[in-house]
């Protein structure tokens, strides 16, 4: 399997609406597991169970850390991910297959990432080969993988 190139925005805010489009957009709803359902009960719908909340703290790297992600089946591309910040801030990232020719990969990812700025009002995107998303702020500005970046984030 070729390495994925991961495109990102990144969104101010957590806004149920948004993330709503997003998962529409380009999630294979079907094929994914309970945690989405459990995502969208709480982050999109706002009708949280403690069920919902323990199966999103599986996903959290620390306790009482606040950032997760969600890496989900898409439709038309090798993952969705959505990642909720430490500040409360917003990640949405497609993986694509990224074969050897990168520089056509990274004309693509431009597009993409042109594209997810555009339908969700993101001030800023980034692409990278097996990027992970950041969990906030400082990780956004890392350079170490990123090998594509778009707009700035607004001041905080």
């Amino acid at each position: 399997m070729p390495p994925c190139l991961d495109v990102y925005v990144w969104l101010p805010e957590r806004n149920s609406k948004v993330l709503g489009r997003f998962v529409d957009s380009y999630v294979n709803v079907a094929a994914s597991d309970e945690r989405l359902h459990a995502f969208m009960r709480v982050h999109v719908l706002g009708i949280a169970n403690d069920t919902d909340d323990k199966a999103l703290d599986e996903l959290r790297l620390d306790d009482g850390d606040d950032v997760f992600t969600l890496y989900l089946k898409a439709r038309d591309h090798h993952q969705a991910i959505i990642t909720c910040t430490r500040d409360g801030a917003t990640v949405l990232g497609l993986s694509v297959d990224a074969p050897d020719d990168l520089p056509e990969a990274l004309r693509k990812a431009e597009q993409l990432v042109e594209q997810l700025r555009q339908q969700f009002s993101a001030p800023a995107g980034c692409a990278g080969v097996e990027l992970p998303p950041a969990g906030d702020r400082s990780e956004w500005h890392e350079e170490a993988l990123v090998l594509l970046r778009m707009g700035e984030l607004p001041a905080s």
